[in-house]
């Protein structure tokens, strides 16, 4: 099964497949700014497996890891939509609150668990990971 998301305005689209049984939630910096909330959640898409259409733009960042991370964003309304990092291998995350469908989709695992904000409880059943290296 194909899903099919898109950004604030309708502009950037974002393909991805095939189905999905977890999602990560992440709770590291980058991914708060990014999202403009206090995680992202996102799950580890093969490369081959993307197609993103439409305006949208790229921003390099250095992690803390010491990795570039590239930021895929909708170029007219600033939607997150990917990020890619020689941390993923041939993935890449893609931002799964542009897809209605990931609603029912269950939180896999956590990452940069460190910097969970105070008042947010832990994913029921889902790993705990502190950091990433």
């Amino acid at each position: 099964m194909t899903h099919t998301g898109t950004c604030l305005c309708g502009e950037s689209k974002v393909e991805i497949g095939p189905d999905y049984d977890s999602q990560i939630l992440c709770h590291c910096w980058d991914c708060k700014q990014t999202s403009g909330s206090a995680f992202s959640t996102n799950v580890l898409v093969p490369k081959t497996e993307v197609k993103i259409t439409g305006p949208f733009k790229e921003f390099n960042i250095k992690a803390p890891s010491g990795n570039t991370v590239t930021r895929v964003f909708c170029s007219n309304c600033g939607s997150a939509l990917s990020h890619k990092s020689v941390a993923f291998g041939d993935s890449q995350a893609i931002q799964t609150g542009n897809f209605r469908d990931f609603a029912k989709v269950p939180i896999g695992v956590e990452l940069f668990v460190k910097d969970r904000w105070t008042g947010i409880p832990a994913v029921p059943d889902a790993a705990q990971v502190q950091a990433m290296t």
